[in-house]
């Protein structure tokens, strides 16, 4: 699979209490003094040429290219990529270090959900010492936003998933469904389809944490609010609302496959036309075109479907920061790495190799928007996925406990869709969750 997928995040959460701050550092650094107020660009560029070692934690396939390419670009630089495991895997084991205080790397890959967790115990660096406000406008608004806390940054982006509708046209043209341009229009090709063949449905949802939370996002919903410490949980917004009436209605009528995603029951579905449709982040074409090869040639991509109609609205679904951890001692180096792999040379090598840019240059580009994709008929897919990086709704904010609890979502609201309760209950059930586990924690929870 050549793109990072959106996932559901299982198995161990992690505790904001043992994330200390800066206590570690990377087997492989070159010493480095504290930063100054201000790292120049001429910094930067002296670390580069004056070489060191790097250690770098991602599991993004496409890096490796990247790292290549940049060794040869510096060659007094060492970079030892790591694969430390995917999502919750990687991110455990980064708690782990930090806590241990040896064996941090001095970049990791983290995804804008978690980042807000890591950055709240400083075991990541604010990059506004290195130049890093400077580069707004590079990226495209929801990337941008996601590794902002307040005036600080976090990170850079590596990619986005401004989401849009993957949709089946040999299964719509066969049961003469229209793309739906709203969700009302969305419901009713649901109700068609599966009436005209019951074992076809719209799309399948089994509960994700990662989709409920941009599908409210999208819906104007804005149920997490985070100013340092003091936190709002509260799934009780108009916007919430919004989504559970539209979706608890195809719940109840059955009309969505109850397949987990990324299964190979999933894939089986995606190819051969049971699950006709996918509302998902723009990462997703490489994941059709590898897991899905029976239905080359009949998958397109259309706008995300929309609350009222001529509206323009999305969100993001998956995507992923790097990071500068603080326990590096070579964070200038670091950072050099972090600029060409997310703005320089670096950006569009990982466009070239399949991933969904966050960068405005790539997204803007005629070859990139251009780019005819065979196994979405030929279409020009990128027109409707840069314009939707444009779209994503502003203001929303993840929880500094995101990772532990996306953990515990299926036992709450995952409930709802095997009918032990309704999506607006197992919503109230998460948020009492994530309550009594933030205040565990030390956080304010209003």
């Amino acid at each position: 699979m050549r793109m990072t997928r959106r996932r559901a995040l299982l198995g161990a959460a992690m505790s904001i209490t043992l994330l200390a701050a800066g206590c570690g550092s990377s087997d492989d650094s070159t010493d480095e003094a504290p930063a100054a107020t201000t790292v120049s660009d001429a910094d930067v560029e002296a670390a580069l040429q004056a070489g060191g070692n790097l250690t770098v934690w991602a599991w993004e396939p496409t890096l490796t290219k990247v790292v290549a390419q940049f060794q040869t670009k510096y060659p007094k630089v060492k970079v030892n990529l790591v694969n430390a495991g995917s999502g919750n895997d990687q991110y455990t084991a980064l708690q782990n270090a930090v806590k241990a205080g040896t064996g941090v790397p001095d970049l990791a890959q983290i995804e804008y959900f978690a980042l807000p967790q890591f950055s709240l115990s400083k075991a990541v660096t604010d990059l506004s010492a290195y130049g890093a406000k400077a580069l707004d406008g590079t990226f495209s608004p929801g990337p941008w936003t996601s590794v902002h806390s307040g005036e600080k940054i976090y990170g850079l982006p590596m990619d986005s998933g401004p989401m849009a509708l993957f949709y089946n046209k040999e299964v719509f043209d066969k049961y003469k469904i229209a793309v739906p341009t709203t969700w009302e229009e969305y419901a009713t090709a649901a109700e068609k389809l599966h009436t005209a063949n019951p074992k076809s449905y719209i799309t399948s949802d089994s509960g994700d944490a990662g989709f409920t939370t941009s599908m409210i996002w999208q819906a104007g919903g804005r149920p997490y609010k985070v100013e340092g410490t003091d936190v709002t949980v509260n799934f009780d917004d108009e916007g919430t609302k919004k989504w559970t009436g539209l979706w608890q209605g195809l719940v109840d009528k059955k009309l969505l496959a109850p397949t987990p995603g990324w299964s190979d029951a999933w894939y089986k579905g995606l190819g051969d036309g049971t699950i006709a449709s996918l509302v998902i982040g723009a990462w997703m074409p490489p994941n059709l075109e590898s897991g899905v090869k029976a239905a080359a040639g009949k998958w397109r991509v259309a706008p995300m479907p929309q609350w009222a109609a001529g509206e323009k609205v999305t969100a993001e679904n998956g995507g992923s920061s790097l990071a500068v951890t603080e326990a590096s001692q070579a964070k200038t180096l670091a950072y050099g790495f972090l600029k060409y792999a997310t703005v320089g040379d670096g950006a569009q090598i990982r466009t070239d190799e399949g991933a969904f840019p966050a960068t405005t240059a790539q997204l803007t580009a005629d070859a990139f928007k251009n780019k005819e994709f065979p196994y979405l008929g030929g279409q020009k897919a990128n027109e409707v996925l840069s314009a939707a990086a444009t779209q994503v709704a502003t203001g929303w904010s993840y929880l500094p406990f995101q990772v532990y609890a996306n953990s515990v979502f299926n036992d709450s609201v995952g409930k709802a869709y095997t009918g032990g309760s309704t999506l607006q209950d197992g919503l109230k059930a998460w948020q009492e969750a994530s309550t009594k586990y933030g205040q565990e924690q030390g956080f304010t929870i209003k």
